[in-house]
C-alpha cells in the first residue's frame, strides 16, 4: 500500500517556530518508516518562508527514498529543486506539462505531478494531463470534533474514480483510517492519502 502524507503543522502545540520543527522533525519520522510521499501544504505562509521550510524537509528525509511535493507552488518546487508538485483541479491552475517544462528549464529532473480531484469529469480531464497520480477526495465523511466537514462519496465512487483514472494510480483521500484504508484498496486504490491519518504528537 503506497501512503501519501499531508502537512498541518497547526496540529502541533506552541507558536510557529515550534509548529515549523516539529512538522521537520514528523516528516524525517515518516520518511524513516517509508511513507512514499510528503505534500508540504502550509498556504498560510509566505513563498520565503515555504521555501525555507521545504529546505529543512527535504534536508531531513535526504537519506531516504520519500518524496516532497510543494503544495499549488511550483515556483517555490522549483527553487528548492523538492520532487514535484501537487495541483488543484480546477481549470485555471497550471497543467503538469507546463510545470514538467519549466523543470527542465531548471535543469532538474522530471517531477512528481499529483492532482487533487473530487468528481469524475475532474478525472477525465487530469489524464489527460498525464499526471504521476490522481488523489480522490473525499472517500468517507469527513468529521472534525463531532462536526461533519464534508459528506463521503463512497467506496463504489471510489472504484469507478480509480476505473476512469487507469492507468493512472488512484489515492483515496479523506476520512481515510487505519481500519477502513483496507477497503480503498480492495476499491482499486493504490494507496491512501491524509492529514490525521498519518499525524502523531511528537
Amino acid at each position: 500500500m503506497l501512503r501519501y502524507a499531508i502537512t498541518q503543522r497547526t496540529l502541533f502545540f506552541g507558536d510557529d517556530h515550534l509548529q515549523q520543527d516539529a512538522l521537520v522533525r514528523q516528516t524525517a519520522r515518516w520518511a524513516d518508516e517509508g511513507i512514499d510521499f510528503i505534500q508540504l501544504r502550509e498556504k498560510d505562509l509566505t513563498p520565503f518562508d515555504l521555501i525555507l521550510l521545504a529546505r529543512k524537509i527535504l534536508e531531513a528525509i535526504s537519506h531516504t527514498s520519500t518524496r516532497l511535493l510543494i503544495n499549488s507552488n511550483p515556483g517555490v518546487a522549483i527553487t528548492t529543486a523538492a520532487h514535484g508538485v501537487h495541483l488543484p483541479a480546477a481549470p485555471d491552475q497550471p497543467t503538469p506539462t507546463q510545470i514538467r517544462h519549466r523543470y527542465t528549464l531548471a535543469s532538474l529532473p522530471d517531477p512528481i505531478i499529483t492532482i487533487s480531484c473530487h468528481t469524475l469529469a475532474e478525472i477525465d480531464r487530469a489524464r489527460t494531463e498525464h499526471p504521476t497520480a490522481i488523489l480522490f477526495a473525499p472517500v468517507f465523511e469527513k468529521s472534525i470534533s463531532g462536526h461533519l466537514i464534508a459528506p463521503g462519496s463512497g467506496l463504489d465512487r471510489l472504484r469507478e474514480a480509480c476505473a476512469a483514472a487507469a492507468p493512472i494510480p488512484v489515492y483515496a483521500l479523506g476520512g481515510v483510517t487505519q481500519e477502513n484504508a483496507a477497503q480503498c484498496l480492495a476499491a482499486g486504490a493504490a494507496g491512501v492519502a491524509g492529514i490525521r491519518l498519518f499525524h502523531s504528537p511528537l
